[in-house]
């Protein structure tokens, strides 16, 4: 009698995520308490920045503006590390999404767009700016980079990679903008400039990581032509949002309170990375169910017809 059997790792043929790591929002917590330890040791170190000239203040702020996005690069690779992805795949995504934004941050934002002279005058001018401009413009920059960089690639083998990839390249974008940040000031003030790195940063790994959950789902399932742009559109949104809501609080003035601004954008990241967490949960669900009853399906088909109706009425 020949049965055919269920593949050993069907969920893994099929881009669902069968591998023993840690939690995903446990790691996205870990995080979290990375960054505000960044910030904390910044705050309570507030001499610093007294002793050093205005030269020494800018490559003080480079330096900072590296940290956030190493802190989560390397808490987002611990996630993965019962089978991690390569690390040059990783940082070429990442350095992949700051070489494109850095080519094209003066460009578009300083010429072509001009956004310093209209965007931050009136809310709506703001909110649509921020969205269709700075964050279409980032969001695309982010598929660019994991499209070119690793889409196509073996090592892209579950839907979550999808996520670890597009934040990568997400954080290149913030990076950038954090330099961009620090070159516009001359430096930063360590304590109000920290948090402004760290919430900069949240918001590019957020919206980043919706995009990623559409180039998951994208490279394992047969999805609609409309399905990336969609994926772009909305990270774009959530950028939009993100920084909408923390300039109505006050971050953007650096005369509220940074420390609210803070756990605000700690508050909206977390919120987004649950969200995301249960989206993949559920894609691996339902991609589970499936190959059991395809793989169910196999295994009637290979036996003989007799066999098949005494094991049905088992």
């Amino acid at each position: 009698m020949q049965v055919s059997t269920l593949p050993d790792d069907p969920a893994r043929s099929s881009g669902a995520s069968p591998r023993t790591r840690p939690s995903f929002l446990r790691s996205v917590w870990f995080e979290l308490l990375g960054l505000l330890l960044f910030v904390a040791i910044f705050n309570l170190l507030p001499g610093i920045g007294g002793r050093l000239n205005d030269a020494g203040l800018v490559l003080l702020g480079m330096v900072l503006a590296l940290v956030p996005a190493v802190l989560w690069l390397l808490f987002f690779y611990r996630m993965d590390r019962a089978e991690p992805e390569p690390k040059r795949l990783v940082i070429g995504v990442y350095l992949a999404g700051g070489l494109l934004a850095a080519a094209l941050y003066i460009p578009l934002f300083g010429y072509l767009f001009a956004v310093d002279s209209w965007l931050p005058y009136d809310w709506w001018s703001e909110l649509l700016g921020g969205t269709l401009v700075i964050g279409m413009v980032a969001m695309a920059i982010v598929y660019a980079a994991v499209r070119v960089v690793v889409f196509d690639n073996p090592e892209f083998d579950e839907r979550l990679d999808g996520i670890l990839y597009a934040v990568a390249a997400g954080l290149g974008v913030a990076t950038v903008n954090n330099f961009a940040y620090v070159l516009q000031h001359g430096g930063v003030d360590l304590d109000v400039g920290s948090i402004r790195m760290v919430t900069n940063t949240l918001g590019y790994a957020s919206a980043a990581a919706v995009l990623g959950y559409f180039l998951g789902q994208a490279r394992f399932e047969k999805v609609p032509i409309f399905y990336l742009p969609l994926g772009v559109l909305f990270g774009a949104l959530l950028t939009g949002l993100y920084f909408f809501i923390l300039d109505r609080a006050g971050a953007a003035s650096l005369t509220g309170d940074p420390w609210r601004d803070l756990l605000l954008g700690f508050f909206l990241a977390l919120v987004t990375m649950a969200a995301v967490a249960w989206l993949v949960r559920r894609s691996d669900e339902e991609t589970l169910r499936v190959s059991r009853v395809v793989g169910d399906g196999d295994r009637w088909e290979g036996l003989p017809a007799e066999n098949s109706v005494a094991e049905g009425d088992r």
